[in-house]
């Protein structure tokens, strides 16, 4: 039976995107052979490696996210007073920071260009809402169009723009949260409620995502109403994921007991395991995405390389005591009930 509307999935749990590599062609094969879909994460990289991954997986059902352009300005002297601030944290990896604010659409028209020219089954946006002309451009194509929204006036807006399904993602989800106003952190809204105020707004199928990470988390939502389930951070230690070492095994660790939402790492909200570095850093991080995206990324990225994980965005849901190390099928077979 297929639960979603224009594609062919017949497991209720569907692989979410999660950008900066750990949404792996792999591990959309893995979901697909469990008879799930998963996502290729469009998100920071150029158009010629989207092109090359979704040719690795064109024989399955897919996604392909996109973060739509919605930029958050940066004070720009706010921002040089934190990339002085972390300059001993480069120092420790003999990394110099971005001085100036560095700006990026993140390739948007080469990959809106990539995915009409050669339609893929499912779009998803995150962070803005398109034009409705791109969104019936993709449409008149074949794809199927989601939309991330966290609140149901943002509801409003995706359905007003034309899309096929909504993905509803509450606080308790890890990485960034979708939210189309992230100067203001989204309110804790229980996954099920904000369903529900999502449904009474408009009358769009519904993906859940935040903080699901048992059978039961998955039940409880589609009795709420929605098509299906959308899990990142029960897949973070699979197999098939991209996932640093770093990350993994920070996951694992006992020692971290608590997922906060912090701007320290990019400028944008997201949760992530709570870390020395956002201890030290949080309270001063300017708000402005991705020009802080791209000052912290070199030192995260060296990080993770050194097995440093106070510095690391560890980025996991409330869930996170639920991802295990094995493969993503088993995973998303067993969250399926």
């Amino acid at each position: 039976m297929t639960m979603l509307p224009g594609l062919d999935v017949d497991l209720p749990v569907i692989a979410a995107p999660m950008a900066g590599g750990v949404s792996t062609p792999d591990l959309v094969l893995a979901a697909a052979r469990a008879g799930s879909l998963g996502f290729l994460a469009a998100g920071y990289k150029s158009a010629d490696t989207l092109r090359a991954q979704i040719a690795a997986v064109r024989s399955v059902p897919f996604g392909v996210n996109v973060f739509a352009p919605n930029p958050v300005p940066v004070d720009r002297a706010a921002y040089q007073r934190y990339a002085e601030a972390l300059r001993p944290e480069a120092e420790r990896y003999g990394l110099d920071l971005a001085a100036e604010p560095v700006d990026s659409d993140d390739e948007w028209a080469a990959k809106l260009d990539l995915l009409t020219s050669a339609p893929v089954p499912l779009v998803s946006f995150t962070f803005g809402v398109p034009a409705p002309a791109v969104i019936a451009r993709l449409r008149s194509a074949g794809t199927v169009v989601a939309q991330t929204v966290t609140c149901a006036d943002e509801a409003r807006l995706a359905a007003d723009a034309g899309v096929d399904l909504l993905v509803v993602q509450a606080s308790a989800a890890g990485a960034h949260s979708g939210t189309l106003t992230p100067q203001h952190l989204p309110p804790p809204t229980p996954v099920g409620e904000l369903l529900a105020q999502v449904a009474a707004a408009v009358p769009v199928p519904m993906i859940a995502a935040g903080g699901l990470a048992t059978a039961d988390d998955v039940a409880a939502v589609l009795q709420r109403g929605a098509a299906a389930a959308m899990v990142g951070t029960a897949l973070l230690r699979a197999d098939e994921s991209g996932a640093s070492a770093t990350h993994k095994a920070a996951l694992a660790d006992p020692a971290r007991t608590e997922t906060v939402v912090t701007r320290a790492y990019t400028g944008r909200p997201a949760r992530g395991l709570r870390t020395s570095f956002i201890d030290r850093y949080d309270a001063i991080a300017p708000t402005g995405y991705p020009a802080v995206h791209y000052l912290t990324s070199p030192l995260r990225s060296a990080a993770a390389a050194a097995g440093d994980a106070e510095r690391v965005h560890l980025w996991a849901g409330t869930g996170w005591r639920h991802a295990s190390a094995e493969p993503a099928a088993a995973i998303l077979t067993r969250l399926a009930g």
